[in-house]
């Protein structure tokens, strides 16, 4: 992408809603006075990102009900041959949020116009706090080049407060010891972003938000406590799940859930993991043109002009 030449390519574009199944057998859960009730599930549908796979969940969409995350994104599951051209995007900008990055195998390659260039592991968190502007490019890792393997994660992207549109922007790497696990006879829990039981997340934040990675055994249940004023949704990265009023949640689906009450109750007869995030919801407007979200259409034309005028950086040097 030339500097002069702007290009929506990453348009935010949406999910599909998914038709709602009930259990037919005996559920595995039972009454909560205090349980959050479904607003949609969804199903991700297939994109691609530069030469990336991906599965889009929500993209700009169904804010009410997501923010103040603003783009969900799996990429992969891919298994590549060691040697091969990497999986790639390139050189682009963003301005006004925060992509996230989340590795749960394989490794990836960032390089920014903030003149970090680093790999990111399996179960590290890279935050890409894009403030008024700036340029990355990403693709397959070191690791994958030399010795094949699976390339799988999430790209998740908050949404920054109106105060902090403009802010300089950042990059950080969080390795491991900075989140937080729980071992649990029932479930694996990571506690990405936020607190869940006595496991925290060392990651400061701009606003609150939580970002749990969990693996639940079979025939388990686990009840998640929420904010009752914050968002929350769920997404099955693999199995079967009994959520509330007995629905079913499928692979590659995601829950929204309504605010007003605490508990997500979940259960799978065979086992499942997912993801669950969540936040205070920002309650500002949302004006999306690609990779900048901003408050206003005046800003993101401001984001325009700079990325023209080269004050994000050069893609052609992050390219190299």
């Amino acid at each position: 992408m030339k500097r002069r030449k702007f290009i929506k390519g990453s348009a935010i574009v949406g999910a599909t809603i998914a038709t709602p199944l009930l259990f037919k057998a005996s559920s595995g859960m039972f009454a909560e006075k205090s349980y959050r009730k479904i607003h949609r599930i969804l199903n991700a549908s297939r994109t691609k990102v530069g030469t990336l796979p991906i599965l889009r969940a929500f993209a700009g969409d169904n804010q009410d009900y997501v923010t103040p995350y603003v783009l969900f994104d799996e990429f992969g599951p891919v298994n590549l041959a060691a040697g091969g051209a990497p999986l790639r995007v390139d050189a682009h900008p963003h301005a006004g949020v925060i992509p996230t990055t989340y590795f749960l195998e394989g490794s990836g390659h960032h390089k920014d116009s903030l003149n970090y260039d680093f790999q990111v592991n399996k179960g590290e968190f890279m935050v890409f706090s894009s403030g008024r502007g700036a340029i990355h490019m990403e693709e397959t890792g070191a690791q994958l080049f030399d010795q094949g393997g699976k390339y799988h994660g999430f790209q998740i992207w908050l949404n920054m407060p109106a105060q902090y549109k403009f802010i300089d922007p950042t990059t950080h790497v969080h390795r491991n010891d900075q989140m937080d696990t729980i071992e649990h006879k029932d479930y694996w829990a990571k506690v990405i972003l936020g607190e869940l039981f006595e496991a925290k997340s060392k990651i400061e934040l701009l606003s609150p938000a939580f970002y749990y990675h969990i693996k639940l055994k079979p025939n388990s249940r686990l009840d998640i406590p929420t904010d009752p004023q914050h968002n929350a949704f769920v997404y099955v990265i693999d199995g079967d799940m009994e959520v509330a009023g007995q629905r079913a949640l499928k692979t590659n689906q995601i829950a929204l859930y309504e605010r007003g009450e605490s508990l997500i109750n979940l259960f799978s007869k065979d086992g499942a993991e997912m993801l669950i995030l969540g936040g205070q919801p920002l309650n500002e407007p949302v004006y999306s043109y690609g990779p900048f979200v901003m408050n206003s259409r005046e800003q993101i034309d401001q984001c325009i002009r700079d990325y023209q005028a080269g004050k994000m950086g050069n893609p052609d040097v992050v390219n190299r």
